[in-house]
């Protein structure tokens, strides 16, 4: 077996160590004898929707997201089509802002987003920085936590039909005011956990890649079991553990 996974920008939009996210679905590919096919998408290059199993977008700072928004219109259409197929997105921090409607700086015009997701993003006077743990409503297993780390100073607003990725109970989480942390649509999650996220939630990663490895293969697809307790461990020590 073997998947597919597209790699956005990736000299542009990896801050805080975001590339982890990919690394760890890759060695929890690997230990199960998954290839994991990595593809680096850079400006100019042409996204082939038919081809990836996975999509990642990293973060990135105001300068950074002002770049690469016009290239992600040309392949906005592209990633509309991949994300109503139900390839599986991870997006993080100004990726995820960028999924939604629109994001407003402070002190310049919106940039526009793929709208993928039905939401939108206003730049705070405050910068949200710490530990965040968040509960959610779906695993591969009992752990129903999701621990990161936020550093943002954005204020994304859910709509419609997209859903929060989980309910904050330590940190801020989207906006500091609904208690929400992130967004899922379909198979696309969004989210401002930083960390690298993936590494300290093993549990959410297998739940990836279950959703890549049914769509691609059916209900044939079943996952390994693996040994994390040590990510366990390392998970487990941080849960509702302030800043």
């Amino acid at each position: 077996m073997d998947f597919n996974l597209a790699y956005l920008y990736p000299e542009l939009l990896n801050i805080y160590g975001d590339k982890g996210n990919i690394l760890a679905i890759e060695q929890r590919c690997l230990w199960r004898g998954i290839n994991l096919n990595i593809h680096k998408i850079n400006p100019g290059d042409k996204i082939n929707p038919d081809l990836y199993d996975f999509y990642f977008i990293g973060g990135g700072q105001d300068q950074q997201q002002l770049m690469i928004a016009d290239e992600l219109q040309t392949q906005k259409n592209a990633l509309t089509q991949a994300a109503h197929s139900n390839a599986v997105f991870l997006a993080i921090c100004g990726g995820y802002q960028l999924l939604g409607e629109y994001y407003k700086p402070a002190s310049k015009d919106k940039i526009p987003g793929l709208e993928i997701m039905d939401t939108y993003t206003v730049a705070g006077n405050k910068r949200y920085i710490g530990n965040v743990t968040i509960n959610t409503e779906f695993s591969n297993n009992d752990t129903k936590t999701l621990v990161g780390f936020e550093n943002h100073s954005g204020l994304t607003y859910l709509r419609g039909n997209t859903k929060p990725l989980g309910v904050v109970s330590t940190g801020n989480g989207n906006n500091a005011e609904d208690n929400t942390e992130g967004g899922v649509y379909k198979n696309v999650f969004g989210t401002y956990l930083h960390g690298s996220l993936l590494p300290k939630n093993p549990h959410f990663t297998d739940y990836l890649i279950n959703l890549a490895g049914k769509r691609k293969y059916g209900n044939s697809f079943i996952l390994d079991s693996l040994n994390d307790q040590i990510e366990v461990f390392a998970h487990n020590r941080v849960i509702n553990k302030k800043y």
